[in-house]
């Protein structure tokens, strides 16, 4: 693990104002569009899939044909440690910059196929099985995008800064919601519900197919990590799995663990178990609760900022405690909130929630950026957030379905976040501070004199 070191402004030698803000532009959109890719399918398995891909199920068992649905979300988490290794070997051997691009082509293409795939009662059982292979692509492409976008962030970012820097491609999550809940707001706003389930579903999909040649864009002029550019002058350039499992393993565990409790919360919004128990088991409106999570959507962009500006000023570990601690405290309180149906309160839950997620998120890439050596840091940290994932929000969605059918009360999911939060915030306690540690040869040089 990097050493941690004392904090002070630096002048910005690694790149220029310009570049910077082309960067910070670049790891914005690109995870944005990633993100809403993803997203939008999370939204579309809570209200449409379960009826359309999992119907003969659904004939005899509507809860079991939902809970399909939703594992469809998660078995994609299972397969991003497969695209965060690929993502790692290509990120530490070529750069953190053809990351970025191949992932976000496939995820593109991925998502536009979905948008036109039969549904069951077309193409009868190929329909469930060539969409779970869409979306098990989907999670390849979901694997390697965040850490070539959190690298590229960070390591262009002035050292004082990292945490404000590494939050634009954490905020990708948030605006990609905002996105699709707004997409699919819109198109279920403007058409009546027998024309919504028969072809307006499709739409946020189709919209992908534009939205990948505004990342593709965006992303082709932005230049290398500093960190990558100098260790291929010293021909260090290379992926060595066998070193991060061998003497690294430590790191990557605790790292997944810190986020596994941030992303088991995330996906009660982003994975659609909100909108669809709202929707489905509470009757309520289906345009209202997408305002609510647009809504909500718009509090997480700027609660993620302000964790990373917090974790310059205040420490990693504290920023991550404070938000953890939160998450524990209101989890009950909100879905005690949503049981009523009061959009009211439902929003002022929603609203507090997400201060909670953005405080353990925004944070995330410089904190993971500082534990791990350059020469695995893409490696190192893809594998971390992959793990984390499966173990946090893979299959939350539908562990909360599952509680809710077996006690009959939703605060039982509310009891689960708090387990999740109570072993993020043990391992958390069990990391260094490593806010400021050298990223790059240039600054471990500067260390005896900031000593």
């Amino acid at each position: 693990m990097a050493t941690p070191a004392t904090v002070a402004p630096a002048a910005d030698t690694a790149a220029s104002r310009k570049e910077q803000r082309r960067v910070l532009g670049a790891t914005l959109v690109g995870t944005t569009v990633e993100w809403y890719d993803f997203l939008i399918y999370a939204n579309a398995a809570a209200i449409i899939f379960a009826a359309q891909y999992f119907g003969p199920l659904g004939e005899e068992n509507p809860q079991l044909a939902q809970i399909l649905s939703y594992a469809s979300i998660g078995i994609s988490f299972l397969f991003r440690p497969f695209g965060a290794v690929l993502a790692g070997w290509v990120g530490d051997r070529f750069g953190r910059r053809m990351v970025l691009m191949l992932t976000l082509g496939l995820m593109g293409v991925v998502t536009t196929l979905i948008g036109l795939l039969p549904n069951y009662a077309s193409i009868g059982v190929w329909a469930p099985i060539i969409l779970v292979v869409l979306r098990i692509l989907q999670g390849i492409s979901a694997g390697g995008e965040w850490g070539g976008a959190a690298m590229m962030a960070v390591e262009h970012a002035p050292r004082h800064k990292r945490g404000v820097f590494g939050a634009y491609p954490q905020i990708g999550v948030p605006v990609g919601m905002l996105l699709a809940t707004g997409v699919l707001g819109t198109v279920s706003l403007l058409l009546d519900d027998e024309q919504f389930a028969a072809w307006g579903w499709r739409v946020p999909f189709l919209v992908s197919f534009v939205l990948i040649f505004v990342g593709f864009y965006i992303r082709r002029k932005v230049a290398e990590s500093p960190a990558f550019e100098e260790l291929k002058k010293k021909g260090k350039a290379q992926a060595p799995l066998r070193q991060l499992f061998g003497q690294e393993f430590g790191t990557v565990l605790k790292a997944a663990l810190a986020f596994a409790g941030n992303n088991a919360a995330g996906y009660m919004i982003v994975g659609g178990f909100i909108l669809g128990y709202t929707t489905t088991t509470l009757d309520m409106n289906r345009e209202m609760m997408l305002l609510i999570i647009t809504v909500a959507s718009v509090s997480w962009i700027f609660t993620t900022l302000l964790s990373g500006s917090l974790s310059d000023r205040i420490g990693r570990k504290p920023t991550y405690l404070i938000g953890y601690v939160l998450q524990f405290v209101w989890v009950i309180p909100m879905f005690l909130a949503i049981d009523t149906a009061n959009p009211w309160l439902i929003l002022c839950a929603v609203l507090v929630y997400t201060v909670s997620l953005g405080l353990t998120y925004g944070l995330q890439s410089a904190m993971f950026a500082e534990m791990f050596p350059a020469h695995i840091r893409l490696s190192g940290v893809s594998i971390a957030y992959a793990v984390g994932a499966i173990v946090g929000g893979a299959f939350s969605p539908m562990i909360a379905q599952l509680l809710v059918g077996e006690t009959g009360w939703l605060g039982s999911v509310g009891v689960y976040l708090m387990v999740m939060a109570v072993i993020s915030i043990i391992a958390v306690l069990s990391i260094g501070e490593t806010r400021g540690a050298p990223l790059t040869q240039a600054e471990e040089d500067e260390e005896p004199a900031r000593a």
